[in-house]
């Protein structure tokens, strides 16, 4: 008898097990076909039975092949619970079980650090949760009906100048402006947040800015998004919609130099310029594109071969955040004659509130926004130990920031925007709501549009191979034939449908509290079940 080889990888041992019923099963291929990690495969399966069909004893034996699907036992071609193909097969005959039992995690780290894409596993309790609107107004207004009162629903982007600063006087009876001020947009506060056209199919990227461009053009919800690291297409660069959008360049000016080319071609200005530092999901590891999706256009794009892509360390001009305030916000300014504003985002920290401080005290006046990212942020890409073990909550460092600028009696001047979970439970109206009551303008989200297109990744392990560039249902991948499965005008209108609910569901929230405009700082409006989330947010503790 050959030896055990218990070093050899079983299906046993992988996070899936795939359910089959030959029964049901019509061999049409479909299941095999439509598994883009390849973790099944067609087989064939000898059986040999023996049957007496004669009325008397008379054993027959029979020999028969028959083709099976069967699970493939491999640490790279593993099945990852994405359910295509139990979408795919018209009789129900095929399905993806979840195994408790997996020892995947102890067996793939051969080829160095486990990476793989989505949210962190480990960090899913959310402060959010437990905090409730609980200061209701005690008098009924039917003028505050939040089907039939007017609000103003918008938020700063931009370096906003106390009353005191404003260079105006008053000469004959006229307020004249005497010098220039700091530029500001008053934008939707939901921002959709940075994912590059190189983490995105190509299909998936043109579904959220077809969104962006319905929200504001047909229902005058003025949505920006944020390109993401590594330039943009030059068509969008040159064309009237680049108003929509807000352009990211990281650190270590990766994709800038196409920007800068399209500068002079550009018909309008952008609505933003958001310098990327760091980011909540994995902060410190930096931005990663894994070969298999830098497709031919994104080599265009960023003018780079064929390889694996770290996003590059800062530039050698920068040591410190408050120095890129001096040199890349100036120089982004002045790139744009100072008419576009420029924002920096960072990753959460416990050294948040010292950066904040620091933007705060710019003598030049032109940080026109702090983003603040959190540990529950998704990622297209990273190593799983620091999707699990590296971040910072973002609700604290909101309400710390804000309190901070309150103490200076600077709030408001630098627009805060919060990241990282939002709507994770699916109601990002709710914990947009909670994040400006303390302090936040607005918020940005990610996860969220990619779930709209129909990703099935969660918190719980299934999917989440965005690295793997063979996303199942085209979203995060560069494979011509996968990205044809994503439908664009359908995931456009998805998208579209969910802000519109926000929007309704944002002012179900303003109308108790009594509140027409955004309730920046509204503490007083929330209440939590929790007494530790209670004493550090400063909130009321209710049981």
């Amino acid at each position: 008898m050959e030896a055990v080889k218990t070093q050899d990888v079983g299906v046993n041992d992988l996070p899936w097990i795939i359910e089959y019923h030959a029964d049901r099963c019509t061999m049409c291929g479909s299941c095999v076909a439509s598994c883009s990690f390849k973790a099944i495969k067609v087989e064939v399966q000898k059986k040999s039975i023996t049957v007496s069909e004669e009325s008397q004893p008379k054993p027959v034996h029979h020999h028969m092949a028959l083709p099976i699907i069967k699970q493939v036992a491999s640490l790279t071609d593993f099945c990852r619970g994405c359910g295509m193909c139990e979408k795919v097969c018209p009789n129900n005959a095929i399905h993806p079980v979840r195994n408790p039992d997996t020892r995947k995690t102890l067996l793939s780290r051969d080829n160095g650090p486990i990476k793989r894409g989505g949210r962190t596993n480990l960090n899913a309790q959310r402060t959010l949760d437990s905090i409730v609107v609980g200061r209701i107004s005690q008098m009924t207004d039917p003028s505050l009906d939040s089907a039939r009162h007017t609000f103003d629903i918008r938020a700063p982007f931009g370096r906003v100048l106390s009353s005191k600063e404003l260079p105006f006087e008053v000469v004959d009876g006229k307020l004249v402006k005497k010098k220039s001020t700091p530029p500001v947009n008053w934008i939707y506060p939901l921002v959709f947040s940075d994912m590059s056209i190189g983490a995105l199919s190509t299909r998936a990227w043109e579904a959220v800015a077809l969104a962006v461009g319905y929200l504001n053009e047909k229902h005058g919800l003025p949505v920006r998004m944020s390109s993401g690291e590594g330039g943009m297409p030059v068509k969008l660069l040159q064309s009237e919609y680049l108003k929509y959008f807000i352009i990211q360049i990281a650190s270590g000016h990766f994709g800038w130099n196409r920007i800068i080319k399209a500068i002079p071609h550009m018909v309008t200005d952008p609505a933003g310029i958001l310098i990327k530092i760091g980011q909540g999901a994995k902060p410190g590891d930096g931005g990663l594109l894994p070969s298999a999706k830098v497709a031919e256009h994104i080599q265009a794009i960023r003018g780079v071969p064929k390889a694996t892509l770290s996003s590059p360390p800062n530039h050698q001009g920068l040591y410190s955040i408050e120095e890129s305030v001096q040199k890349m916000h100036l120089s982004m300014n002045a790139a744009f004659g100072f008419r576009v504003p420029v924002a920096i985002k960072c990753a959460a920290s416990s050294t948040s509130v010292s950066v904040y401080n620091n933007l705060l005290r710019d003598p030049y006046k032109i940080c026109g926004g702090f983003f603040i990212d959190g540990i529950q942020g998704g990622t297209g890409a990273a190593n799983e130990v620091s999707l699990d073990h590296t971040g910072h909550p973002v609700v604290s460092k909101i309400r710390d920031c804000y309190l901070a600028a309150v103490a200076q009696g600077l709030q408001g001047q630098i627009p805060l925007y919060g990241g990282g979970g939002i709507g994770m439970t699916g109601n990002a109206a709710a914990d947009a709501f909670k994040m400006m009551c303390l302090g936040a303008n607005g918020v940005f989200v990610g996860k969220v549009l990619i779930q709209l297109l129909g990703c099935v990744g969660n918190e719980q392990g299934r999917c989440n191979s965005c690295n793997t560039g063979k996303c199942p249902t085209g979203i995060c991948t560069q494979d011509p034939r996968l990205v044809k499965r994503l439908d664009i005008d359908r995931g456009a209108q998805k998208i579209v449908d969910y802000v519109l609910a926000f929007d309704s569901e944002l002012k179900k929230l303003m109308a108790p509290i009594g509140n027409s405009s955004l309730p920046i700082g509204r503490s007083d409006a929330l209440v939590s079940t929790d007494k530790a989330v209670a004493d550090k947010l400063g909130l009321q503790y209710v049981c």
